[in-house]
């Protein structure tokens, strides 16, 4: 993991992101294990320091990513002036910085600067006096790196919990599930288990929209006529994907214990139960993208920001399933490009005539 870069922007410079960040670094030394580059300003970085730590922390400013160095915090400034910093409000100025160290990480990120993102917590409301143009992180990374579809995947060590519908209103929901949607997030779902998480074949279950998934259309008839024709469709691409599940049930009863993933059709109903199970040891992981982009599951916690008690540990999570999934995705580049050179192999072979040779020579993947 050595040879990993990892960004992280600061998030809400009024709110517990460099907190944690602090404390994940140099606390808990985690930068130790691959090279660090925080995206934000090293005077608003010294700040949070001196409130939560009196302990040497060694950080070093530096002009790009390719200049960072490991064990140290490596700092790029992403705005040149002194800000005032408010903690625990947002703020128009809080956002705008947040806005610039974002965007200056997600720009390097692109250029592969670097392997991997982290972004501490925004404030919705402090991005929106910002003139954010996005309702949060998932929908601008996006964006940024031209994907067609994301999706949402809260991840712990017991549960991978997807959502078909992001940050939208509940009003707004029903509409925007359609078989299309719902086929597209089971793809997607599927392959980052695959590659990012290395199950071979993986198990998803996929949750209903309405109360007892419809109760056979008593409650609504969105899981027969939307819902289970896209599991059909999904299995009929080689999907293993099962339900629609009632969500209670479904989680009440520990049935999310024997598969690899799950489905949930809108924002509280996969994160409610999520949160419940593992709250404070969990990441959200934008799935289906180029490049890797992960996040504690907390928010800015203005209530405690600069109280020293915010806990790390989401953070800590964020950064080595960072660089899991950057090395998962390696790993399994290299295996195909192998087994494709292989193939080729194979087939020229068997063109001259020496298929008695194929087996001790290629052996099967």
């Amino acid at each position: 993991m050595n040879n990993i870069t990892i960004g992280i922007s600061c998030g809400d410079i009024n709110g517990i992101g460099l907190e944690v960040i602090l404390k994940a670094l140099a606390i808990n030394k985690v930068g130790t294990a691959f090279k660090i580059v925080v995206y934000g300003s090293t005077k608003v970085v010294a700040y949070h320091k001196n409130i939560i730590t009196q302990d040497n922390v060694f950080f070093h400013s530096i002009q790009s990513a390719s200049e960072a160095q490991p064990d140290r915090i490596n700092i790029i400034n992403c705005w040149p002036d002194n800000v005032n910093i408010t903690l625990g409000k947002p703020t128009d100025l809080g956002g705008k910085c947040a806005f610039q160290a974002l965007e200056r990480a997600v720009k390097d990120l692109r250029a592969e600067e670097i392997d991997a993102l982290v972004t501490a917590p925004i404030n919705k409301k402090a991005m929106q006096m910002a003139e954010f143009p996005f309702i949060g992180h998932t929908e601008y990374i996006t964006s940024e790196l031209k994907a067609k579809e994301s999706l949402m995947l809260m991840v712990s060590d017991a549960l991978r919990v997807g959502v078909a519908t992001n940050h939208l209103a509940l009003k707004d929901v029903t509409a925007a599930i359609t078989k299309e949607k719902v086929l597209r997030k089971l793809l997607i779902l599927a392959e980052t288990l695959r590659i990012d998480f290395g199950i071979n074949k993986p198990t998803i279950a996929v949750l209903g929209l309405n109360p007892h998934a419809g109760d056979e259309g008593a409650i609504g008839d969105e899981e027969d006529r939307i819902i289970r024709p896209a599991i059909e469709e999904a299995k009929e691409k080689g999907v293993l994907a099962f339900g629609p599940f009632p969500a209670d049930g479904f989680f009440g009863s520990g049935q999310y214990h024997k598969f690899d993933g799950i489905l949930a059709m809108y924002h509280d109903q996969g994160l409610v139960p999520f949160k419940a199970l593992s709250f404070g040891a969990g990441v959200n992981y934008t799935a289906g993208l180029a490049a890797v982009r992960t996040s504690p599951d907390h928010g800015t916690a203005y209530d405690i920001a600069g109280k020293g008690e915010a806990d790390e540990r989401s953070f800590v999570k964020a950064l080595y399933l960072a660089a899991d999934i950057v090395r998962n995705r390696n790993e399994y580049l290299d295996m195909h490009a192998n087994s494709l050179e292989r193939r080729k192999q194979k087939a020229l072979i068997s063109e001259t005539g020496e298929d008695e040779l194929l087996e001790d020579v290629l052996p099967e993947d």
